[in-house]
């Protein structure tokens, strides 16, 4: 399992890559895992308001079909496209090119609330 040292993640399972006032959400390793075949990923629109901790958009998986959870607010500012025929991509490489969207973060400090890759670590080791 991967867990990237440059990120902050959920207790839910999302990642955020925060640059500057962008963050780049996505699932983890251990949910993509968890989740199986990915199939489908329901995301919102560019444009759209999201707020910490309530959900965004939904994953579809052979498994089951989960929430996806913002880590930080913000308005969302792109979303990765190629997960509509793609949704695979979340599998393959769920840091990489199976990223979700992209916010414009409404406020910095949220993320300090997050957990720490060694914090997430330990969550997941609790499964």
């Amino acid at each position: 399992m991967i867990i990237k040292e440059n990120l902050k993640y959920t207790k839910d399972h999302e990642w955020v890559d925060i640059r500057a006032d962008v963050g780049t959400i996505g699932v983890t390793d251990f949910a993509q895992g968890e989740l199986g075949d990915v199939v489908y990923v329901e995301l919102p629109a560019v444009g759209t308001v999201i707020k910490a901790g309530e959900p965004f958009g939904t994953i579809e998986a052979v498994k089951a079909v989960s929430e996806l959870y913002a880590p930080v607010a913000g308005t969302v500012t792109e979303v990765n496209t190629r997960l509509a025929n793609e949704a695979n991509l979340v599998n393959q490489d769920c840091y990489g090119d199976g990223w979700m969207i992209k916010i414009k973060i409404a406020n910095a400090a949220e993320a300090s609330s997050l957990l720490s890759p060694k914090d997430y670590s330990q969550l997941v080791e609790q499964h």
